[in-house]
């Protein structure tokens, strides 16, 4: 799955108040394509998950290769490279993405869209705590109520859905690390993505290699749409996170934060209207209290950002 909380080195200033609509307009196609991906992978359901993202990353380093030359950012994307301070960090989060894109993709493609979707839903209430826990940060009663929700609808999905918890909660931790270790390593977004997937380049090639050679491949050397179909995974790797990019730039860090309920929202309405998961007790239950928990800490940061 694509990426959300990136350390940015740059940021243009904005008037206090003031709001770009330029930077909306990519904010919420970001989001939104990250939330319409279950019917792109869809598409590749026949695929091994590894094959799938073996070729997302193959297709991206080429093309973010491409975009880094129009910005003018190269000389960061070497500079990563050669600099054991920053790579060590870039090696961490390079492991954190492929483990999510791997997971998220299977549980996409095993029925699972629900469980993923409310992975990401924990996501920015596991922020808090690792802000708490990590980087000194403090909560005020507010966030310990959400927080304290957010712990109940886990208590739930524990009690009648654990089948499927280990998705949710794999997702949404593995993304939350990987924001915090994107935070500690001093690189923009896109030389960011770049270096991760080079650094992943030798194993995504061996992995398609593989694939390729067996008897009966159902990826790349089967039917030739599902070969275009890996192919775009590079586009749909790095559109969104141009937008995003774009976004953060241009528009308040935490009025972005608003946004990222598009991505689990679209996959939710996914999972259940089009794709006709089962919507058990226990989840219906946990949606709602995850939906109280994020209304809550929405509420309260609006009335802080308001206060500020």
């Amino acid at each position: 799955m694509a990426r959300r909380r990136y350390h940015l080195n740059v940021a243009d200033p904005q008037k206090p108040g003031s709001l770009d609509r330029g930077a909306v307009f990519a904010a919420i196609g970001a989001y939104s394509i990250w939330g319409f991906m279950p019917l792109f992978f869809k598409q590749l359901a026949g695929v091994p998950a590894v094959e799938i993202i073996a070729h997302r990353v193959i297709w991206a380093v080429p093309l973010l290769l491409c975009i880094m030359a129009v910005r003018r950012q190269l000389a960061e994307y070497t500079a990563a490279l050669a600099t054991w301070a920053t790579l060590r960090w870039m090696v961490l989060s390079a492991v954190l993405m492929s483990s999510n894109w791997l997971i998220y993709v299977w549980a996409v493609n095993s029925g699972q869209i629900l469980s993923a979707s409310l992975g990401y839903y924990f996501n920015p209430l596991l922020n808090i705590l690792v802000g708490t826990m990590f980087l000194g940060e403090r909560l005020n009663k507010v966030q310990w109520v959400a927080v304290g929700i957010a712990a109940l609808a886990a208590a739930v999905l524990a009690a009648g859905a654990l089948d499927t918890l280990w998705i949710s909660f794999t997702l949404g931790a593995s993304f939350c690390i990987y924001g915090l270790v994107r935070k500690m390593a001093p690189i923009g977004s896109v030389p960011g993505l770049a270096v991760e997937t080079s650094l992943l380049l030798p194993l995504a090639i061996g992995a398609a290699y593989y694939f390729a050679q067996s008897s009966n491949p159902v990826g790349w050397g089967g039917d030739e749409n599902i070969m275009w179909l890996l192919a775009a995974g590079g586009i749909i790797t790095a559109t969104p996170l141009l937008l995003f990019a774009t976004a953060a730039r241009r528009m308040d860090y935490s009025m972005m934060g608003f946004f990222q309920y598009i991505g689990p929202t679209i996959q939710f309405l996914l999972g259940v209207f089009l794709y006709k998961e089962h919507l058990s007790t226990p989840r219906i239950i946990a949606f709602i209290l995850i939906w109280s928990a994020l209304a809550l800490f929405s509420w309260d940061g609006m009335r802080r950002m308001r206060t500020a």
